[in-house]
């Protein structure tokens, strides 16, 4: 029997816009098993600015290795994973892999580090960057070339996106969105762009399976949010001859272009996708890294509220997030990925509790708000606060900020009005 080939990369990881050295990270692979390990620089584990990047990786000299929990987690440790493309980036990256696979069949097949590096290092989600062992930044174009395109390059983004939507891509179509896809979100089509002031943001493109006008349903939700009180990614729409996009800036650079520590929810919780993790279980972990706690955990309870209101149900550990402040204490990151979704129960991906099981009525949630640092006068204000921006919904989703017609009003509508949004406004006598 032939011995099978093993694999063994090491890569260096490092931390901020200066690319200060924080540790490598090893992967071996070995037929069909994959396994990574990760050692942090001595000079990290001495330095007064040291904090553990990731809640899986301990301030401890030596290796920490890991495996994948499932066949839906990542290989990589938690913050890492983070900046590995989303669904949609991988679709892409494969898709040109298989192209090029057919003109030069001795290319052996992606691996997960493959995936990792092929993340354009300007736009890696969080402050986390990866040099090779020829100290080239992954990924990187050509100098004078840029990996990450102007907004005014949309258009052409978003041909190059439908055509892979419907499998008429080109070998240049791929070419050009190599790089350019996040860590942030699923298998919709996005994309990274620079806004005119230089600041990253991410441009969501409408789907061609799409029923209704997804993208100005989420900036549509972005809006309210922000109404309700809850700090939010902020967000608008750009026409492309009448084609809706939605750009929503980055919360991971600062105004200078530094990079902030980030981390999931998921990563911060060492959650597999396979674990039946709760919001109670966030707000246990808030109160032992939080920077702000007692803050973070009443700004959690108002974003359950207002999920429930709007009939957001894609609420799973991906789609909260975390960003580093001072000492290794983090804050909760703006909210993201907030979508209606009028054509679902209305049912909570992630539950509240282990008891109380999924979120699906007002009175669950005011019932636990306690754990939430609230009491009931505090939470019966957060709720009509919540409701009355979520009551505004028509006004706002008319509005010339997101620009739905009145005939796709009635599109939406489920999601908005409900027996939910009634039973709050008897609770506040509306």
């Amino acid at each position: 029997m032939a011995a099978v080939a093993s694999i063994r990369r090491q890569v260096q990881v490092c931390i901020g816009k200066a690319g200060l050295p924080l540790g490598s990270l090893v992967y071996v692979r070995q037929g069909r098993r994959e396994h990574c390990a990760f050692v942090y620089d001595d000079a990290w584990l001495a330095s007064p600015a040291r904090f553990n990047v990731s809640a899986d990786l301990q301030l401890l000299p030596g290796h920490q290795t890991r495996k994948a929990a499932s066949s839906r987690d990542s290989l990589f440790h938690g913050a890492i994973a983070d900046t590995a493309p989303d669904a949609w980036g991988r679709r892409v990256i494969a898709r040109d892999h298989a192209k090029r696979r057919k003109t030069d069949p001795k290319l052996p097949a992606l691996t997960e580090l493959d995936y990792l590096l092929a993340v354009d290092d300007f736009s890696r989600v969080g402050a986390l960057r990866l040099r090779d062992s020829d100290e080239v930044w992954q990924r990187t174009v050509p100098e004078g070339r840029r990996s990450t395109p102007p907004l005014i390059e949309l258009e052409r983004i978003y041909h190059a996106s439908r055509a892979v939507e419907r499998g008429q891509e080109t070998a240049e179509d791929l070419r050009y969105l190599q790089g350019r896809g996040t860590s942030l979100g699923g298998m919709r089509p996005k994309c990274t762009v620079l806004e005119e002031d230089g600041q990253l943001a991410i441009g969501k493109f409408p789907s061609v399976g799409d029923a209704r006008s997804v993208t100005r349903g989420e900036v549509l939700a972005l809006k309210l949010a922000a109404l309700a009180g809850i700090d939010t990614a902020p967000a608008r729409i750009v026409t492309l001859a009448d084609v809706p996009v939605a750009v929503i800036r980055r919360f991971d650079r600062d105004e200078q272009g530094g990079r902030i520590p980030y981390q999931s929810a998921a990563s911060l919780l060492q959650a597999s996708r396979e674990d039946e993790r709760s919001y109670t279980d966030i707000v246990d972990a808030i109160r032992s890294h939080g920077h702000a706690p007692t803050r973070d955990v009443r700004q959690l309870w108002r974003r359950l509220v207002f999920n429930l209101l709007i009939t957001n149900v894609d609420d799973h550990l991906q789609n909260h997030g975390f960003l580093h402040v001072e000492h290794g204490l983090w804050r909760f990151a703006p909210a993201f990925d907030i979508n209606p979704f009028p054509d679902k129960d209305r049912e909570s991906k992630t539950w509240l509790s282990e008891l109380d099981g999924p979120i699906t009525d007002v009175g669950m949630l005011l019932d636990r708000a306690a754990y939430f640092a609230l009491d009931e006068e505090q939470s019966l204000a957060v709720l009509g606060e919540v409701h009355a921006a979520v009551s505004k919904w028509r006004q706002v989703a008319a509005g010339p900020e997101v620009g739905l017609r009145s005939a796709e009003l009635d599109d939406f509508a489920p999601a908005f009005e409900h027996e939910q949004m009634d039973v709050a406004a008897a609770l506040l006598g509306r």
